[in-house]
């Protein structure tokens, strides 16, 4: 029964020195408390109570592994008091309740020159970065000349579902429109859930109901689906021709809200074919 029971407790400490850990790491005087004489480096319990809005005992119950789980609220509160990235709080999550935070959407400005040096790396396989609301964010030259020049249109219409049910090259670009359409829609509206950005999604979605009739139907349909990590994607392009392309989907590292796809064509030699429309800056 005694070796059960300290099973049972082993979350609660393992919480308890993570908070400890993270407390210790940061600096009072930065923070607007008073240096003072301090016998350990970092906050004192009390103040992380303090920036958290919580009771100085209870967060010192969690440190010492005692009172129970705490709330998802409790932890967001000391998450933000911590000052924990996002990495650190779903740690802290996980430790606390057993489970990831609930998804929080966040709008994205673009990515760093470092992952858009990536993306041109890959040049003449075509790649982009979207959002989970399927905003494109970056892309390579490969990109814009297989699917679209998004430099041309404004960040705010940067967007695959308003280019695939508002513009007809995108129409006829897709050997069976209406099933990529109900294909990428299903995705889409799995993806935004997912990542906790329902409210973010509702004015394209109010938009494109209004501007596409096609729009408005499959969206009445409530298809959901995941969108598959790979695949194949075929399309007809203006000056090649057919092209199919081996699609690979990667979680961007550290940033929850994007999606790096890559488009590498099945035929080796259509690779020098895109290339060849690929102009030198």
């Amino acid at each position: 029964m005694t070796n059960r029971m300290s099973g049972l407790a082993q979350p609660a400490k393992a919480l308890g020195v993570y908070l400890k850990d993270r407390r210790m790491k940061l600096d009072p005087v930065a923070l607007g408390f008073s240096a003072g004489r301090r016998r350990t480096p970092g906050l004192r319990r009390e103040e992380v109570a303090q920036r958290a809005h919580i009771s100085p005992t209870w967060y010192t119950w969690l440190e010492q592994g005692r009172g129970g789980a705490p709330s998802a609220d409790v932890l967001d509160r000391i998450a933000r008091a911590l000052m924990l990235t996002d990495a650190e709080r779903e740690h802290l999550f996980l430790l606390g309740l057993g489970r990831p935070p609930e998804a929080r959407y966040r709008k994205s400005e673009g990515v760093t020159p470092r992952l858009q040096h990536v993306l041109d790396a890959l040049n003449p396989v075509p790649a982009l970065i979207r959002t989970a609301i399927w905003d494109v964010v970056a892309w390579n030259r490969a990109a814009t000349v297989m699917f679209m020049d998004y430099a041309m249109l404004p960040p705010g219409q940067r967007n695959i579902l308003r280019h695939l049910f508002l513009d007809p090259r995108a129409r006829a670009a897709q050997h069976d429109w209406v099933s990529v359409a109900r294909f990428v829609l299903g995705s889409f509206r799995a993806d935004a859930a997912r990542a906790g950005a329902v409210a973010e999604m509702a004015p394209l979605i109010e938009e494109l109901r209004r501007l596409s009739a096609d729009f408005d139907k499959m969206w009445q349909e409530n298809g959901v689906q995941s969108a598959p990590h790979e695949g194949v994607k075929e399309i007809r392009h203006l000056v090649l021709g057919p092209l199919a392309f081996e699609f690979s989907a990667f979680a961007v590292d550290g940033r929850t809200d994007l999606t790096m796809v890559v488009y590498n064509p099945v035929n080796a030699a259509d690779v020098e074919r895109i290339a060849g429309l690929i102009k030198p800056d």
